[in-house]
């Protein structure tokens, strides 16, 4: 069995694998390789070699000890799991000692929307005499009109917008691909957007995205955080507002409205109908006002 000394160079490799054969996220590897991080330092303190499954039930009580919570647990667990079975899969081990680690019970907690009049509030705080306020204005009605996730939003490049067909090409977690339908309001804030606010930001520098900044970068997902944050304050939304709670918002607003679970699933990108089954509490008070409505003995 390999030594904790090449704990890291294995670690590393499973990192390249999880980049180059699976295609997965930046933020993704990020948070696994900030995992592993301290997994590894935990293996240096207290294995002799690769940790087995004595050491990860022991790792796991330290995990619980530092106040982490379910889902935090839960996120390092399947870090650990992804590089074991890595590891088994190249041939490194023969027997998986994550298989018996058992995940800590999440609770699901219904996601924070904007009813339609604060996502108003939001968009008229955009001040459109202003390029940059008529860019925020654009990446807002984006984000609300297509669902997109904020990383998503920020690296839509100029040729991936249809405005004739109102289609966006979006280019999602994995490097996997979806066309979503964008409006008609939103198509004419982002013809205004390219027409007269992107030029006067970028001057003399060119670039292939479509949300950019002075300096002729792309915005960043930190930027545009930190400028909903002060339109917020504007619009008298002080309470957690972010970029994924328009995205809650889209979809939340799409089944109030008659949409299906599978049609929302697919726009925003979620590769199990699981995770879109969040915003099941919609659909069940849907029900109930349709029973309410329509049964004669109601």
């Amino acid at each position: 069995m390999p030594d904790v000394a090449s704990l890291s160079a294995l670690i590393q490799r499973f990192l390249d694998f999880c980049r180059m054969e699976k295609g997965l996220a930046y933020n993704t590897l990020s948070a696994i390789s900030l995992d592993l991080k301290g997994f590894r330092q935990f293996a240096e303190e207290n294995a002799e070699g690769i940790p087995t499954e004595e050491h990860l039930r022991t790792y796991v009580d330290l995990l619980y000890k530092k106040g982490l919570t379910s889902r935090s647990i839960a996120r390092h667990l399947s870090s650990l799991r992804g590089l074991y079975n890595h590891l088994i899969l190249v041939g490194t081990l023969r027997a998986d000692p994550t298989e018996f680690l058992s995940t800590p019970k999440q609770w699901k907690s219904i996601p924070k929307f904007l009813n339609a009049e604060d996502i108003e509030k939001l968009f008229q705080a955009c001040d459109l005499n202003d390029p940059l306020g008529l860019r925020n204005r654009a990446m807002l009605e984006l984000l609300y009109a297509s669902g997109l996730r904020v990383s998503e939003l920020c690296a839509v490049e100029m040729s991936d917008l249809n405005p004739d067909l109102g289609i966006l090409l979006v280019t999602g977690k994995g490097n996997k691909q979806r066309m979503v339908p964008v409006g008609r309001q939103a198509l004419g804030f982002l013809k205004t957007y390219v027409e007269t606010g992107r030029p006067a930001i970028m001057k003399r520098f060119a670039s292939r995205f479509l949300f950019v900044t002075g300096r002729g970068s792309r915005m960043t997902r930190q930027m545009f955080w930190f400028a909903l944050k002060d339109l917020g304050k504007q619009a008298g939304i002080f309470q957690g507002i972010t970029p994924h709670v328009l995205r809650h918002s889209f979809a939340t607003h799409l089944l109030e409205n008659g949409a299906d679970l599978r049609s929302v699933q697919t726009m925003l990108g979620h590769a199990d109908i699981g995770t879109t089954e969040i915003y099941t509490h919609v659909v069940r008070g849907r029900l109930r006002r349709v029973v309410d409505e329509h049964h004669p003995r109601a």
